[in-house]
């Protein structure tokens, strides 16, 4: 099914859309959150524009950066200047909190709920909303980890203290060269545990997640289960999308619901098990806890 192109848009008002949403959630056994890009987005999280000018202005000047996200793969000259990049890049997108709490409100939404979250977000948001550490799965790394380069060992280092050293004390788009991470095994420069090749550590914390969140699988198995998806595009649709499209189409109490601006949209196999709402986030979790 998953292989299949049609899709179909909501259809209904959109209020008719927030009601039956609404009621999926309350009435359900357990909910599945799956959260993309789209919901950081929707929390203020955004990677070009004002928010990028402003904490990048003398590295816009001197290479003609246009985004956050791009600049993180120049390839800098010294670990000195790349570091001075990466540390103010993960301390104004982990260690700060999102600038609108739709966190929080998707927290209140379901916390008295039995949910589990699987994420592709690296920005520890849902930690800082209040999310059960323990219900929890960051697919795709954290901006908060480091891991070896090469690497030499499976496991990562917590780099708050460091990072936030480094962005206090980088002068001239530098980091003092005894900042600059190495690996304390092997010597090899650190890196981030973000899944960008297949270089990315999958430690101990990893797998215990992936067994977590396949055991709840599990244990909801024909049950009233709702497939929440925030934010998924079209970049790794194999991670949630397609995953939560096949387990609505195997479960026939299972409803799909999808919340994303621009693209709310279900196979036509689901049709009568899906709800899609095409609008902001945010926007959108407020209406539901209305």
């Amino acid at each position: 099914m998953s292989s299949r192109t049609k899709t179909i848009k909501s259809t209904g008002s959109y209020w008719d859309s927030i009601a039956k949403a609404k009621q999926e959630i309350e009435n359900a056994d357990a909910i599945v959150i799956g959260a993309g890009a789209g919901l950081s987005t929707s929390a203020g999280f955004t990677y070009s524009g004002k928010r990028f000018e402003e904490n990048f202005p003398d590295f816009i000047k001197k290479y003609g950066f246009s985004d956050m996200y791009s600049a993180g793969f120049y390839p800098y000259d010294t670990l000195e200047e790349y570091w001075a990049y990466w540390s103010r890049y993960i301390l104004i997108n982990r260690y700060k909190d999102a600038p609108k709490n739709v966190y929080g409100d998707l927290y209140n939404l379901v916390r008295d709920k039995d949910y589990f979250v699987l994420t592709t977000n690296v920005d520890h948001c849902f930690q800082k909303a209040g999310f059960d550490k323990s219900r929890l799965f960051y697919t795709q790394g954290d901006y908060g980890l480091w891991q070896c380069s090469k690497p030499c060992h499976d496991k990562t280092y917590d780099n708050e203290t460091v990072v936030k050293k480094m962005a206090a004390e980088q002068k001239n788009m530098r980091v003092p060269s005894e900042l600059v991470p190495h690996c304390p095994v092997c010597g090899a420069p650190m890196s981030m545990n973000l899944r960008a090749d297949d270089t990315f550590v999958e430690d101990e914390g990893w797998h215990a997640a992936a067994e977590r969140y396949r055991s709840f699988l599990l244990r909801h198995n024909g049950m009233k289960v709702v497939y929440l998806e925030l934010g998924v595009g079209g970049n790794t649709p194999g991670i949630i999308k397609y995953p939560f499209w096949q387990m609505t189409h195997d479960n026939p109490k299972a409803v799909y619901i999808c919340i994303n601006l621009s693209e709310a949209y279900a196979p036509a196999e689901i049709r009568h098990q899906s709800i899609c709402i095409d609008d902001d986030i945010g926007k959108v979790i407020k209406a539901l806890l209305d």
